[in-house]
Parts: C-alpha cells; structure tokens; sequence
C-alpha cells in the first residue's frame, strides 16, 4: 500500500535506520518532480536547491531525458550488462569522447566502477598505489572523498570518520588553500615533500576537489591548483581530481579543473554525470596508468544501461554547443549578487564558492534555523562545512533566473529574520 499522507512518516519512524539525515531537516513526503520543483503528497510545490546533493543538475525528470529512457526500456534495452559490450554503453562513450574528452584534448581511458562516486574513488587510489608502489596519499583539509575505508582515509570530517574506532592508514592530511590565512599551503607542502625529516613519505597520489562542496564550498585558486598539479608531476605522484559534486557543469565547465589550465591523471565523475539521477560512476584514467589486471577492480553494478542511456541524452541535449555553459555563467552572476547583497546585511557573512555552487557562512546555530525556515517556506536547501554553518545553493543549471531569485528570496528572508532573534513563518 502506497504512502498518501504526511501523517504516513511514521513508517520511517518505526523502520528505517537512524543514519538518515537529510529527512531530519525537511520531513515531507516527496511525490513527483519536474525540473527545479516538486512536490508532495499534499501536493505543495517546493523549489529544490538540493538537487540531490548535486546529482540533478538538469533538474528532476528532464523531459528529453526521460524519452530516451523510456524507448530504451520499452524496446528492451539491456538493463544490467556487468563490463559486457552493449549498444548503450558503446553509444555513451563515443558521445563522451566526442563531446567532453577529445575538444578538451584529453586522452583519457574510462573505467566504469561501481555505481556510488566513493567506489569510484576507491579505484582512483587503489591503482595509484598500484602503479606507483607507494602507499601514501596527500589528502586536504575538509575534503570529502566518500564514507568507504579507503576514501574515508581521506575525508577529513570527523563524524563521518567515526575516530578513533576505525583505523583509517595511508593517507597524510595537509591544508587546503587558504586554510589560515595567508598561509601559501602550496609551498607548505612543497617544503614537506623536499624535506626527508618531514613524516610525510613520498605519495602515491594527489587527491583534491577544487571546489570542497561537503567542506563549505573552499575554492582552490587556479594558481594553488597548477602547483599542486607541479609538485605531483616533480615527486612522482598522480593528481587526482575528485570530481562528483564539482562536475558535470556545476562550477561552469564540464570539468571543474578547466579554468586552472591543469589535466589531472586520474579524474573521478558520478553524481549528476547519469543526468537523471540513475547510479553511475566512472574513473578518467591517462592510458599510461590504466595498469590493471583483468577484474581487478570490478562491481556488479558497473554496466547499467539506464544510465548510459540518460548520460548519453544528456550530453548530447546540453554539451553539443555553449548553451548550458552561457546560461550557467549568467545565473552564477546572479547567485553571486542576491548572496553578496544577502550577506551585505549580515555583519560577519561570507559568501563562499564559484558557479552554480555557491554559499554564505552565516554560522551553524543561524544555518540550522535558517534551513528549517526555508523548507517552512517552500524551499529545500542543506549546509554543509565542517559544523554546517555554510547554507549551499545546489539549484539544478536549468533553473529559470526567477526560480532563482524566488528560491534566493526565500532563503534572504529566513535568513535575516532568523538573525534578528525571530523564528522564521510560514506553514507547518
């Protein structure tokens, strides 16, 4: 029996674990969805800036997209291909290749992983060690790379690390950039890795996001960037760029390493790189590191033809021309004034981010009330930072300029009324 009611939470209650987290801010039974909004099943209408985490930058049920997914399984389409040759998958890499690698000269193989962006990860670390012969990882302040073992080495959250029950090896933790100051931790890790007295062995990889969206939305300057990239090539490294939540046209660029002029050996993609929200995960890998044996890496899920077939649709609707780049640049210059003009009337706010993944510090004991506030009000939003004081505007790329601005005026409305001592209105 279907759920109908909100009053039908109760379910959740009784049976499902208590590691669920994002139903504890916004509690409503979600029913359809079309594009930049949906609703439940009162039939409320929500703007969604969450967008699964950033796994929906196109939106939820992108018209085109679904098309193509529902001729495939009408015509029988293979679901579920393991690392068997199909026509689905063969069709998404061509199109990849045609329309992301070969225009950005990247000469990059693509292994499929398991379907989540950790497994991916995983891969990325476990075949540097493997061609490398080193153990050891550089990983950064308030990076999140996933919650399995080896990725969870190198996330730096300690809730999710769960410390000190789980051993957690081979990774040394250095400062992102501009973690203190005017610290140049780029030069800081130069130092560490010249100096035979430093703890720190020689890495095997490099691994970073240039954006940190769990981390509070830290932006990596360009110039950081080509420096690590630097100390990696000096010191025998792979750089790996972490990809998922910054990809896919999120920070503007397919890639969102393009701007800093860096191609990274190994480039981890997931989240919204299925365009529909299907599980789907690979690993970018220049063809003088692709080294594994036979299956030494594998998943069951590696081969879901849903996937490919919604990937494939959504390169070809959105990365054949500059369209969705023009647009995303316009609306990420209006995120940018309404946050700015937001955090102008809050003393200490800070505007944080780049692109279409952008936020404003406004402090955990305000973000908390302020994300209740919103979804009171008919908007979805998270925070994110190492105490969640960051409020994280995830707006799918297609969201029109007024949605945006609605859902921006939602979020500046709580947001000043919280932090005038008042609890924010609205139903419920």
């Amino acid at each position: 029996m279907l759920l109908t009611t909100r009053s039908d939470t109760g379910i959740y209650q009784r049976r499902e674990s208590v590691v669920r987290s994002y139903c504890r801010g916004f509690d409503a039974v979600l029913s359809t969805g079309q594009g930049s909004l949906v609703r439940d099943v009162e039939g409320r209408e929500y703007l969604d800036f969450l967008a699964g985490a950033g796994a929906l930058n196109y939106g939820h049920n992108d018209s085109d997209l679904k098309a193509a997914l529902l001729d495939y399984v009408a015509g029988d389409g293979i679901a579920h291909g393991l690392d068997l040759y199909t026509e689905a998958k063969g069709a998404f890499l061509d199109t990849f290749c045609e329309l992301i690698l070969d225009p950005r000269g990247m000469d990059h193989r693509v292994q499929f992983t398991g379907p989540t962006g950790t497994n991916a990860v995983e891969a990325a670390l476990k075949l540097a060690r493997k061609v490398t012969g080193r153990t050891n990882v550089i990983a950064f302040t308030n990076g999140f790379h996933g919650v399995s073992a080896g990725a969870l080495a190198a996330t730096g959250n300690s809730v999710h690390r769960i410390a000190p029950m789980i051993p957690l090896p081979g990774v040394s933790r250095l400062p992102f950039d501009a973690y203190h100051g005017n610290l140049d931790t780029a030069e800081l890790l130069a130092a560490m890795l010249a100096d035979p007295a430093s703890g720190i062995d020689p890495p095997a990889a490099i691994l970073l996001e240039t954006v940190q969206g769990e981390g509070g939305l830290n932006v990596a300057s360009p110039a950081w960037l080509r420096r690590v990239a630097e100390l990696a090539r000096e010191h025998g490294a792979l750089l790996i760029v972490d990809d998922i939540q910054a990809g896919c046209g999120r920070t503007g660029t397919f890639f969102s390493f393009e701007a800093a002029g860096i191609v990274p050996d190994l480039v981890v993609l997931s989240k919204s790189l299925s365009g529909f929200g299907l599980p789907m995960s690979v690993l970018l890998v220049r063809p003088q590191w692709d080294q594994w044996q036979p299956g030494q890496h594998n998943g069951t899920f590696r081969g879901n033809g849903h996937a490919f077939v919604t990937a494939r649709a959504a390169l070809v609707k959105f990365w054949s021309d500059d369209t969705l780049t023009d647009a995303v640049a316009r609306r990420s210059a209006l995120v940018s004034r309404l946050l700015e003009d937001l955090a102008g009337q809050l003393p200490g706010a800070q505007v944080k981010g780049r692109g279409m993944m952008q936020g404003i510090n406004v402090g955990p004991a305000v973000a908390a009330e302020v994300t209740r506030g919103c979804a009171r009000n008919g908007l979805i939003i998270e925070a994110a930072g190492p105490r969640d004081e960051v409020i994280k505007v995830l707006a799918p790329l297609t969201t029109s300029d007024s949605q945006l601005e609605q859902g921006l005026r939602i979020l500046a409305d709580a947001t000043l009324t919280v932090s005038r001592g008042t609890r924010p209105a609205g139903p419920g």
